[in-house]
């Protein structure tokens, strides 16, 4: 072969390594900021790196308090949810449900409210209770004033006359940062307990 095709190949070589070594992570990122997801092995949608879950102090269908740092230390199943639907949201909850038996354990699994003030407390329970989610599932309830920031915060649409609300499923990881985004129609429960355990491996 030429010596000079030899050396080029050769410098091709060098450099592609150099590349290699460069693009290695150092290990000196920010202990606040979440594990880099390149080359993910993750089922659902990687979110952007640092976007932290809105953290909000509420109640639940029982009227106990809930906020999001109470679940510090644990990854969280979020969806949005509101009492009086008959489709979505129902199927949304069961593949919830269908996710917690897989993993064969309650991780805290929470549902924003998205109609107040439709979303009752007495409504939420009986929405849980139907879906037999009740002691699974915690509703996330409040005015639309207290609940926005929340919306705003996970990029979800409130349920309306004219538009339906956004069917989807977020994971929050051990630190509080959204992590992993399903539509609900692709959120499924072996998907969902498959990027709950990468979570809860972290």
């Amino acid at each position: 072969m030429n010596a000079r095709i030899l050396i080029a190949l050769f410098l091709v070589a060098v450099f592609s390594l150099g590349a290699v070594v460069l693009a290695a992570p150092s290990g000196d990122g920010d202990a606040d900021e979440p594990p880099s997801t390149g080359g993910s092995r993750f089922e659902g949608a990687v979110m952007p790196k640092g976007l932290r879950a809105p953290d909000f102090d509420l109640k639940d269908q029982d009227g106990n308090p809930i906020s999001m740092r109470q679940f510090r230390g644990k990854p969280v199943i979020v969806t949005f949810l509101y009492t009086t639907c008959q489709d979505t949201c129902p199927l949304q909850a069961q593949t919830i449900r269908g996710a917690l038996d897989q993993l064969g354990e309650d991780v805290p699994a929470i549902a924003i409210a998205v109609d107040p003030p439709r979303d009752t407390p007495a409504r939420a329970r009986a929405f849980l209770v139907e879906q037999r989610a009740f002691g699974r599932i915690d509703f996330v309830l409040g005015t639309r004033a207290q609940l926005k920031p929340l919306w705003d915060g996970f990029y979800v649409r409130p349920q309306s006359v004219s538009e339906e609300h956004n069917s989807r499923f977020t994971l929050v990881d051990k630190r509080g940062f959204q992590r992993i985004g399903f539509p609900g129609y692709e959120g499924t429960p072996e998907r969902l307990a498959h990027d709950i355990r990468l979570l809860e491996s972290e």
